[in-house]
C-alpha cells in the first residue's frame, strides 16, 4: 500500500528548480535582502549558490522556509511544526499554495525595522521580570507575589516549624 506523503510544496522539489523559481521571480537583489546570505549578493550565480546550500544546512533550511512561507505562503504552523526541517513540515490536506508576495527592498528593510522595534519593545517589557542568574531580589514563595496589597490577611510565617503563621 502506498502511503499517502505529506501535504507539503517542497516534497520532491530539486534544490535547483527551488532557486530557479525564486531567482525568476524575486530577482538575486530582492533574495539578498530578505535572506541576508552572501552567495545572493557577491556575483550570484546559480552554481555558486547551489554549491553553497547543497554544503551549508543551515543556509538551505532559510531558503526552504523562505519558499514556503513567503514564495508559496502557506500557513505558519505551531511550534511543533518549526521544530521540524522545512521538508519534514506537514501541512492539512487541501491547503494549497498561494500567491508568491510581492516583495521589494524597501519593503523588506521596513518590515526588518518593525521586527527589530517589536523585539526591542519584547525586551523592554520582559526586563522587569527577573530570570536565574539575575541578581534581583526574588519574592519567596507564589503566596507573597499574588498577593495584593490591600488584603489584610498576614503573610504566612517565614518559621519553618510553623508554616501556617499561627
Amino acid at each position: 500500500m502506498i502511503e499517502q506523503q505529506q501535504n507539503n510544496p517542497l516534497h520532491g522539489l530539486n534544490l535547483e528548480t527551488m532557486l530557479t523559481e525564486l531567482v525568476d521571480y524575486y530577482d538575486w537583489k530582492i533574495l539578498y535582502a530578505a535572506l541576508r546570505l552572501e552567495c545572493f549578493n557577491s556575483n550570484p550565480n546559480m552554481a555558486a549558490c547551489l554549491k553553497f546550500l547543497k554544503k551549508t544546512e543551515w543556509a538551505r533550511d532559510r531558503v526552504e522556509s523562505f519558499y514556503l512561507y513567503r514564495f508559496k505562503r502557506m500557513p505558519k504552523g505551531n511550534s511543533a511544526q518549526f521544530e521540524l526541517k522545512p521538508r519534514e513540515r506537514g501541512f492539512a490536506d487541501g491547503i494549497v499554495p498561494r500567491k508568491p508576495e510581492e516583495l521589494t527592498v524597501e519593503l523588506i528593510a521596513e518590515m526588518r525595522t518593525k521586527a527589530t522595534a517589536d523585539y526591542e519593545e519584547m525586551k523592554q517589557n520582559k526586563g522587569g521580570r527577573s530570570s536565574y542568574g539575575s541578581d534581583k531580589p526574588r519574592a519567596q514563595d507564589s503566596y507573597a507575589q499574588n498577593r495584593s496589597p490591600s488584603n489584610k490577611k498576614p503573610a504566612p510565617s517565614q518559621d519553618p516549624k510553623n508554616p501556617w503563621g499561627k
